[in-house]
């Protein structure tokens, strides 16, 4: 009697092709439940972004002042000053930087005064008399300048008193901060705007 050949179970109909051919049984994926959404992922990288940018925008703020105040004096200008904050008012900086402006203006009018000593003495021999008149004429009017500047040399001087005393930049009558601007303008100022108006007005007063 034939013997009937027995027919495969389903699992060995799925088993036996992967096995004839020899291939590696697939592996399950395994999705995370947990992972952010792609929006969300792409805004929390966004706001890192700007974070770090604001923070390296300030520190680079901060560099750039650190890096104005670490400055030479004879390499700032009028606009530096000005940029600093009212805390900064008469500090050491702002004290050695009015104190050069000083001696530049002393250095000036010395040597001013030197050239119109050494002008003077030059014995000049006009035969025109029009030509001596005109030359005592701008000898006259250039000694008047000369006579300016040497009283504007001694409110310099006084002016440099008052930086190594601590006094400068304060009104003399007031006590109270003369201001940058107007020391800007004028370095050799003793009065704020207010007690120097006050001042004009009596003179106007007594002079009338």
């Amino acid at each position: 009697m034939a013997s009937v050949a027995k027919k495969p179970t389903p699992k060995t109909q799925k088993e036996e092709p992967a096995k004839a051919a020899g291939m590696p049984a697939p592996k399950r994926v395994e999705v995370n439940a947990k992972a952010a959404p792609a929006g969300e992922v792409a805004s929390t990288k966004a706001a890192d972004k700007t974070a770090k940018s604001s923070k390296g925008a300030t520190q680079g703020a901060s560099a750039e002042s650190r890096r104005d105040k670490s400055l030479p004096v004879h390499m700032l200008t009028d606009e530096d000053i000005l940029a600093m904050p009212e805390s900064d008012y008469m500090n050491e900086v702002q004290l050695q930087f009015f104190k050069a402006k000083l001696l530049a203006m002393r250095a000036e009018i010395l040597n001013n005064a030197r050239e119109t000593g050494e002008h003077l003495k030059e014995n000049e021999v006009f035969a025109d008399p029009n030509d001596r008149a005109t030359v005592e004429e701008e000898n006259l009017l250039e000694q008047r300048v000369r006579d300016r500047e040497r009283k504007l040399l001694k409110k310099i001087e006084q002016s440099l008193a008052r930086i190594e005393s601590g006094e400068y930049g304060y009104c003399l009558e007031t006590g109270e901060p003369i201001g940058i601007p107007r020391l800007l303008a004028r370095p050799t100022a003793e009065l704020s705007i207010e007690a120097q108006e006050k001042h004009e007005r009596m003179e106007r007063l007594y002079a009338d």
